[in-house]
């Protein structure tokens, strides 16, 4: 009876220490993807930092169609107010902010398109320049969600095996979505 009672003890001992090691993995791997998460914001807050700027240069150089100025800067302050609540990561918020910060991004691509009928603009170095930096925040939105994606990752395997969910279902650990590819990416864009 007695060695029954230690081994028992034992067991649940190791069961205990097993949990809580399990555990302290999920919120080190949740705290992973929260940092990861704050820099993806960080690019993207970079990003909505440059285009009043961007703004304001193109509206002093040109006679331009107010509806694209008012169109980007709609979809800025649409993208700067989009958040995701990092503790529960809702898939419904985390779509919500990526269609925001794509709005955002068709619009910046239209007013540089449409940049090209001013031939002194394209000239200008302030323009040049921050198109430059816009192109590098756009390098570094790539490197931030992949980063993310990647601690999504080991966080959502962690959560959805056995027998770490067990603990991970017991303490409410849920699967986090990913960034993905827009619809309609997975077709090669026409050419003229």
């Amino acid at each position: 009876m007695k060695k029954t009672g230690i081994v028992i003890a034992i067991l649940f001992g190791i069961i205990l220490i097993w949990g809580i090691g399990t555990y302290n993995g999920f919120v080190k791997k949740q705290e992973a993807m929260t940092t990861a998460w704050g820099q993806v914001e960080n690019v993207y807050q970079r990003r909505a930092d440059l285009v009043p700027n961007l703004v304001a240069l193109v509206k002093n150089y040109t006679e331009y169609e107010q509806g694209t100025l008012i169109a980007v800067t709609e979809a800025r302050a649409k993208a700067a107010n989009a958040n995701v609540n990092t503790e529960n990561f809702d898939e419904n918020e985390f779509a919500d902010f990526e269609s925001a910060q794509n709005e955002l991004d068709n619009s910046l691509n239209r007013l540089i398109v449409s940049v090209e009928n001013y031939p002194d603009l394209k000239a200008n170095e302030e323009y040049l320049t921050l198109q430059a930096q816009l192109a590098g925040c756009e390098n570094r939105i790539l490197t931030e969600r992949e980063r993310f994606n990647e601690t999504a990752k080991v966080y959502n395997q962690s959560v959805r095996k056995f027998p770490s969910n067990l603990i991970a279902k017991m303490f409410g650990f849920e699967k986090r979505p990913y960034f993905e590819a827009d619809n309609g990416s997975e077709k090669a864009p026409e050419t003229f």
